[in-house]
């Protein structure tokens, strides 16, 4: 999806930024993400966001290994992803609607100590430089064994796909796309998001599934 605004390198997005913890929420470079948001201290983000003319919010997963003592402030992994809200609709009762496109992955510096409802960090995203570059590193992506463990996932869990529209997918797209809608878990979530290119991420992927499908012969509970 193209969005208006056009964000270059690190230089285009801000140094603090609202963070939005929400586990098993993966957010990648040029995915979408619909979000219903009704808790007061995050349409009090949204209208900030808005407010602010820059529209981004970070998007991060707690970390359960190390969640903290406190349980309304949950420690976050560091790695998050950056998305602009390209699309806002008031729901009636309350609630916003909205969808973040992803921009670019960012590492947490610091925390700080604000007096806003919502929790905001300084971020940088210089690790993630790869990121502002569309589709950069597809052509490495072994398609074949993805789309083939795809469908098999999809075969043993009796679902349906779009096959044309996966088919005609770039890599980049079906990658990105899959891992956002995949079932697993925060572990999971997050190697995703953090491996370092998308034949990487792509290789998690196909893994992942993998192991869900051996769980499923060998009689475990797959996934739901």
């Amino acid at each position: 999806m193209s969005i208006n605004a056009i964000y270059k390198g690190p230089g285009d997005l801000p140094a603090v930024i609202a963070v939005f913890p929400l586990p098993g929420a993966l957010l990648l470079p040029r995915g979408q993400m619909p979000l219903n948001i009704f808790e007061p201290r995050y349409l009090a983000m949204i209208d900030d966001a808005m407010r602010s003319g820059n529209r981004v919010i970070g998007m991060i997963q707690p970390d359960p290994v190390h969640p903290g003592s406190d349980p309304n402030k949950p420690n976050l992994f560091q790695v998050g992803c950056v998305g602009r809200i390209t699309q806002l609709a008031e729901s009636g009762n309350g609630r916003y609607l909205i969808q973040l496109t992803g921009i670019s992955r960012y590492r947490v510096e610091q925390e700080l100590a604000i007096g806003t409802p919502y929790r905001q960090c300084r971020v940088t995203y210089v690790p993630f430089i790869d990121d502002f570059t569309a589709r950069k590193g597809e052509d490495e992506v072994d398609r074949k064994t993805l789309l083939r463990t795809l469908a098999e996932f999809l075969k043993v869990n009796n679902l349906k796909a779009d096959w044309d529209g996966i088919e005609n997918a770039p890599n980049e797209a079906l990658v990105n796309a899959l891992a956002m809608m995949s079932p697993y878990g925060t572990a999971e979530k997050q190697a995703l998001l953090e491996a370092p290119d998308l034949k990487s991420r792509a290789e998690i992927l196909v893994a992942a599934t993998e192991i869900e499908l051996a769980k499923g012969q060998s009689g475990e509970t797959p996934l739901q």
